[in-house]
């Protein structure tokens, strides 16, 4: 498994979207959309929670785009 390269833009700006729980909606490339915060993120996943504190793990993989609101 590859480390987190902290160097990339866009693992800052995931980083920035953390530390401040800047909510942000998530479409994978099933056409499901997710609303809520980023809590933490790896090299694979992103792990996930909306208003209702549902948790969810999203596979780097699976994501069409984020869109940081």
């Amino acid at each position: 498994m590859s480390e987190l390269d902290v160097n990339l833009p866009s693992t800052r700006q995931t980083q920035g979207s953390i530390k401040d729980k800047i909510e942000v909606s998530i479409k994978l490339l099933t056409g499901d959309v997710f609303v809520g915060r980023i809590v933490w993120q790896d090299p694979e996943c992103l792990f996930f929670t909306d208003a209702n504190d549902r948790k969810t793990l999203l596979s780097r993989r699976a994501i069409a785009y984020i869109q940081y609101q």
